[in-house]
């Protein structure tokens, strides 16, 4: 088909003067999202579209691809107002100068996504209007606002509250441009667009940021409105069958990845392709209930050792959703009970541990992190009903991606919605304690007084050889300070502990080992060190231990005072495990000066090092399983 020779095409309202030189702020938050917002936002969005009673899955037909510059409509007066632009600080100018960059491409990607067995937008004959029944004007024309159904059922299980979502697709292009292709229950055709830049000055006239693909009507008195064009453009832009069909060109580079693209849509909608609701053809790869485990099982696009499953999760939610037995969860916002199907797996292997919130409609808002639980070996999906759908809508931000209390502004509901989020955390982690009960029970009671007695008295008479006495008054006595470096023992004690002829074990060399990745318990470390074992005393008491390490002749702590100690258990086979410090211990503190330290979870926070020596005492509570063995971990 020729292409359409077309003038004022794109519609720029006109505005007295400039008093916005930034960009649409969401943009740039669609932005820092990457491909997962845009393909959330658009599959989000054909799900809501569905035929009402129809038994049909949504199909969405996700296609990437390379177009001439020259059939997209509109273009050359696109290039006109990007040329025109000005931009008054540092990101408007960057981003203004890679616009125009970008639109001087003969050649450029695209990406687009087509629904099939949906609605499609309404209205469109209507062209700009104020009914909220027409839900082409609003889409077309209106930002920050959505068409609310009739239906309140249908209403509820909606994934769109928010009106801003179709922005996700502005921000997918390098000029901030993108169409849409209607074809409604009439049959009629019609193609409108839009662009994001910011206010700008163009042939002496001064006009607002957002500009649309649209004809202008005259309506009367002198007042006009937004009519779309009838589509007759390239096929790329033709939607022959009901439904709407989204073309984004200038498609970014760091967001052209069809292996991201297929990711995304199994990581976020797994559920709905898995109950035949949803179907997702990306390019030649097709994503449906008999699909979905063939992407799950290849290595190409998924992490197959479970251990090695730090930060993607979706292998360990398909595998928990198809073969875990729902257990019934319940929690309130201290105004409403709301009702869950908790999916829940329980596995050693498993390195952290989350939760998938999902939607009804079949779309994942967030993976909740338990709290204290984080790297617990667990892995839950958890599900809910109408009820429960609804509040959760209210609870979740503007990109569907997080339940929060921190945006909503009526202090009763936000109270309420901070009460909701700890509850469900609490639940979740009884669940987690009760799995790990059952998993790891107790080997009984026995009488270890002697024992312990025994153990103490050695205790002592050991400090006292290592460390010397001072006689005082009445015959007793007290400990030094002073204390001996384990480099100071005898070539004889080094070989029977080494069995290496008292050259020394590598720990013993080095005495610390930096580690790169320590899971959740340091996410922020800037330098975490393995402990040897050989530069730690441990002494376990009645209802305490006492704890030594010495750095005295460690060149990488020298001149440091503080540090954080994570405490992590080891089992027969060497493998570490989280231990969490607050379910054992009910104080951590300094042997000589009694001050507390601050326990989170896993972690002693800010521990004092005096001389290169660090005593701690720790308190231990009824509960606690005296024969565990731990290796260290330090972060300065």
């Amino acid at each position: 088909m020729p292409v359409q020779t077309l003038t004022n095409t794109i519609q720029f309202s006109p505005i007295s003067n400039i008093e916005e030189y930034n960009f649409h702020p969401v943009l740039k938050r669609f932005y820092g999202m990457g491909v997962q917002g845009l393909v959330r936002e658009n599959i989000q969005n054909s799900i809501d579209g569905k035929l009402v009673g129809s038994e049909k899955p949504v199909i969405v037909n996700i296609e990437t691809g390379g177009i001439s510059k020259k059939i997209i409509p509109g273009i050359k007066e696109i290039e006109e107002h990007i040329y025109s632009l000005e931009g008054r600080n540092s990101y408007t100018k960057e981003t203004i100068e890679h616009m125009k960059k970008s639109v001087k491409e003969d050649q450029v990607r695209y990406i687009s996504f087509e629904d099939l067995n949906t609605r499609a937008l309404t209205g469109a004959r209507n062209g700009q209007s104020n009914s909220s029944k027409d839900t082409f004007g609003i889409y077309a024309y209106i930002k920050g606002f959505h068409s609310e159904e009739s239906n309140v059922a249908l209403e509820t299980a909606r994934g769109g509250s928010h009106g801003i979502g179709k922005i996700a697709s502005n921000a997918a292009s390098d000029l901030h441009l993108m169409f849409f292709a209607n074809c409604d229950e009439h049959g009629d055709q019609h193609l409108g667009g839009t662009i994001q830049l910011i206010e700008h000055i163009h042939e002496g006239n001064c006009y607002r940021a957002s500009g649309y693909f649209s004809k202008v009507q005259n309506i009367g008195e002198g007042q006009t409105k937004y009519v779309p064009f009838v589509n007759n453009f390239d096929s790329i832009f033709k939607k022959d069958e009901r439904g709407l069909k989204i073309v984004i060109p200038f498609f970014r580079k760091e967001f052209d990845n069809e292996v991201n693209i297929v990711k995304t849509v199994c990581d976020n909608f797994f559920v709905a392709i898995l109950n035949g609701s949803l179907v997702v053809n990306v390019n030649d790869h097709k994503l449906s209930a008999e699909t979905i485990l063939s992407y799950m099982k290849n290595p190409k696009y998924y992490e197959q050792e479970k251990a090695k499953m730090k930060k993607e999760f979706t292998q360990l939610y398909v595998d928990t959703y198809l073969n875990a037995d729902p257990k019934e969860l319940t929690v309130t916002n201290g105004a409403q009970d709301f009702n869950f199907k908790l999916f829940f797996v329980y596995n050693e292997e498993i390195p952290k541990g989350r939760v998938a919130i999902f939607r009804t409609m079949g779309m994942k808002i967030e993976d909740f992190k338990v709290v204290n639980n984080a790297s617990k070996p667990f892995n839950a999906v958890l599900i809910g009903g109408p009820s429960e759908d609804k509040y959760l809508k209210s609870l979740e931000n503007e990109s569907h991606t997080k339940i929060s209390h921190e945006n909503i502004d009526d202090p009763l509901l936000k109270r309420q919605a901070r009460q909701f989020i700890n509850n469900l955390s609490t639940k979740i982690a009884n669940v987690i304690e009760e799995e790990m009960k059952k998993n790891n029970p107790t080997d009984g009671f026995m009488d270890t007084g002697d024992i312990l007695y025994t153990t103490e008295l050695s205790f002592k008479e050991e400090l006292k050889k290592s460390l010397g006495t001072v006689v005082i008054n009445k015959g007793k006595s007290m400990i030094k300070t002073s204390i001996d470096s384990p480099s100071k023992k005898t070539k004889k004690e080094t070989q029977g502990k080494t069995g290496n002829k008292g050259k020394g074990s590598t720990d013993e060399k080095k005495g610390l080992t930096r580690k790169k990745n320590l899971t959740d318990e340091m996410e922020n470390s800037k330098e975490v060190f393995s402990v040897s074992p050989n530069l730690v005393e441990r002494i376990i008491l009645n209802n305490k231990e006492i704890v030594q390490f010495n750095f005295k002749n460690l060149n990488e702590l020298k001149n440091v005072t503080k540090c954080d100690i994570a405490f992590r258990i080891v089992d027969g086979k060497g493998d570490e495990y989280p231990f969490d410090l607050t379910k054992s211990y009910e104080k951590v503190s300094d042997r000589h000066t009694q001050v507390s330290y601050v326990l989170d979870a896993h972690v002693v926070k800010d521990v004092n090092i005096s001389d290169g020596i660090i005593n701690l005492e720790i308190q231990f509570n009824a509960q606690y399983n005296r024969s565990l063995k731990f290796i260290y971990y330090v972060e300065v």
